[in-house]
C-alpha cells in the first residue's frame, strides 16, 4: 500500500460574502495545513473498497457516505475505464470539527488515483470531481496556505506564512458546517456588510505577520456558538493564553486554536490546556 498525509485544514481566518440564490454561502478565507493528519492507504485494484480504523474511526459514519468513496465515484465518472482500488482510512482528526478531515481525506483519494492513473494535479476533470465532493476538497488538493473564495471553487496562489506554531483545541462537541451556516439567519440572494479589518487579497509585497492575522475575524464564530456553546469555553481558554498571537475559531467550529511565534511556547500551552481539560481534544502543529 501507498500512503498519503490527510492533513489538518486551518481557516486562520473566514469572511462571510453573502448568500448566493441557490442557498449557498459565498466565503473569503485564508486556509493553512497542519503536522497532524490523518493517513490514507491506496492500493490500486479493479473493485473501490475503503475500510476505516484508527483512534476516530466511530466518528466518520457510515463507510458508505464517506467522502474518500464519494471522490473516487466523482472521478470515475467522469475518466472511463479509471483504475480505482482499495483504501484504507487511518482517522485521527476529529469529525464535524472545523479542520476540513473528510475533505482532507477525500483529496487525499484523488491524490492517489491520479499519481495511479497519470492525472495532473490540476487536471480539470480532478477539480471538478474534489468540487463535487465538498467545497474544501479543492483547497485540500494542494494543502498549502492560501486565500479561498467562493464557494471553495476558486484558489489563490501560495502565500508564504509567518512563522506559526498552533495550539488546536477542539471541547468534543460536533458543529456540523450545514446547522452553524443556518444560524447565521442569512435569506438567499443577500449580502454580508460586516464592518473589520479583511485579508481576503493580501498585498503581493507585503509580508504576512501574525499581527495582520491578529486584526482579522471568523464570521462563523456566532453561528457556531449557538450550535455548540461549549466553543466559548475553549475560546476563554485560549484568551488566557499570554503568548499566542492569535486567537480563533477554525471553519464552522468546534476547534479553535492559539497561534505562537515558537515551539516552547506552544507546547508549554499545549500542556496547560491539556492537564486542565484532560477530556478535550488538544494538539500542538507548526502551520504550512
Amino acid at each position: 500500500m501507498l500512503w498519503f498525509r490527510a492533513p489538518a485544514k486551518i481557516n486562520l481566518t473566514l469572511h462571510v460574502i453573502g448568500r448566493r440564490a441557490d442557498g449557498f454561502h459565498e466565503i473569503e478565507s485564508l486556509v493553512a495545513f497542519g503536522g497532524i493528519c490523518d493517513w490514507l492507504g491506496y492500493e490500486p485494484g479493479a473493485d473501490l473498497e475503503l475500510e476505516v480504523c484508527g483512534p476516530r474511526a466511530i466518528d466518520s459514519g457510515a463507510v458508505g457516505d464517506n467522502l474518500v468513496l464519494r471522490a473516487a465515484r466523482a472521478l470515475a465518472a467522469r475518466i472511463p475505464h479509471l483504475t480505482l482500488g482499495r483504501f484504507r482510512l487511518v482517522k485521527r482528526l476529529p469529525a464535524a470539527a472545523g479542520l476540513g478531515g473528510g475533505s482532507a481525506d477525500a483529496a487525499a483519494a484523488l491524490r492517489a488515483l491520479a499519481d495511479e492513473n497519470g492525472l495532473a494535479i490540476d487536471d480539470e476533470r480532478l477539480r471538478a470531481a474534489a468540487l463535487e465532493t465538498g467545497s474544501d476538497v479543492p483547497v485540500c488538493l494542494s494543502p498549502r496556505a492560501r486565500m479561498m473564495a467562493g464557494i471553495g471553487d476558486r484558489l489563490g496562489p501560495p502565500i508564504a506564512l509567518p512563522c506559526a506554531f498552533a495550539v488546536l483545541v477542539n471541547p468534543e462537541v460536533a458543529a456540523p458546517t450545514r446547522r452553524v451556516f443556518e444560524a447565521l439567519g442569512l435569506a438567499p440572494d443577500s449580502l454580508v456588510r460586516s464592518p473589520g479589518p479583511s485579508l481576503a487579497t493580501p498585498e503581493p509585497n507585503a509580508p504576512l505577520t501574525l499581527n495582520s492575522l491578529a486584526s482579522c475575524r471568523n464570521d462563523l464564530e456566532a453561528g457556531a456558538l449557538r450550535v455548540a456553546p461549549t466553543i466559548a469555553d475553549a475560546l476563554e481558554r485560549l484568551s488566557r493564553l499570554p503568548d499566542a498571537k492569535v486567537k480563533r475559531m477554525s471553519g464552522s467550529g468546534a476547534t479553535c486554536f492559539a497561534l505562537f511565534d515558537n515551539r516552547r511556547s506552544a507546547a508549554a500551552a499545549r500542556l496547560r490546556i491539556a492537564a486542565d481539560r484532560p477530556d478535550w481534544w488538544v494538539k500542538a502543529t507548526v502551520l504550512r
